[in-house]
């Protein structure tokens, strides 16, 4: 049995390691035990508004935003295809990127799928869903706290919870809601998972 495991887990990590998805860049400004501050510049996103809970926005904004980078736009213009990709008539589609980002607000959750750096807001293939909304979001300066594990509630309020505590004692000025951001697929481990907690802060 462990060595069907370890057969499992490598195999897992050789995917990981051959499937490059593009990441937003950034620079680290100063780093503590237990976050960074990170400078991010300017991203493009596409975002979808969802009523609901945690899990439930979560699921439903994917798939919302998932069908719009799989070729749901109104573009017909030719390009490479995706990490995944459906049979269906030709449109245009656009590389998988990470993470995958949930705000909370009063009405529900904000998801967001950040978009490659090869597209302008003017370049990007408009969507036929008139839920998914684009548009860039200027320089930003960063909090990340990064943890393994499952995508739960209960463990994102638990790191949330670290992070602005120890913002706080610090005396590190949060200007920015909390956002979950996952970087893997549903398919990966739960403890093989990358996941943050990203939170705008005051230079």
């Amino acid at each position: 049995m462990a060595r069907i495991l370890k057969a499992i887990l490598l195999m897992i990590l050789s995917q990981g390691a051959a499937i490059a998805i593009e990441e937003p860049a950034f620079t680290i400004e100063s780093q503590t035990a237990h976050y960074d501050i990170r400078l991010y510049p300017s991203m493009l996103v596409a975002e979808t508004r969802i009523e609901a809970g945690f899990d439930e926005a979560g699921t439903r904004g994917f798939r919302i935003l998932a069908d719009y980078i799989f070729g749901n736009n109104q573009s017909r213009t030719k390009m490479a295809k995706p990490l995944f990709a459906t049979q269906e008539a030709p449109r245009e589609k656009i590389a998988m990127t990470a993470p995958v980002g949930l705000v909370q607000s009063p009405w529900g959750f904000l998801v967001q799928f950040t978009m490659p750096t090869s597209f302008k807001l003017a370049t990007l293939p408009k969507p036929n869903d008139a839920r998914v909304h684009l548009r860039e979001i200027p320089e930003r300066r960063i909090a990340v706290l990064r943890y393994s594990g499952s995508w739960s509630e209960d463990r994102y309020q638990k790191k949330r919870k670290e992070l602005v505590a120890a913002l706080k004692e610090e005396g590190v000025q949060a200007i920015g809601d909390p956002c979950f951001a996952r970087f893997n697929s549903p398919f990966m481990p739960w403890f093989l998972r990358r996941n943050e907690i990203w939170i705008e802060v005051a230079p």
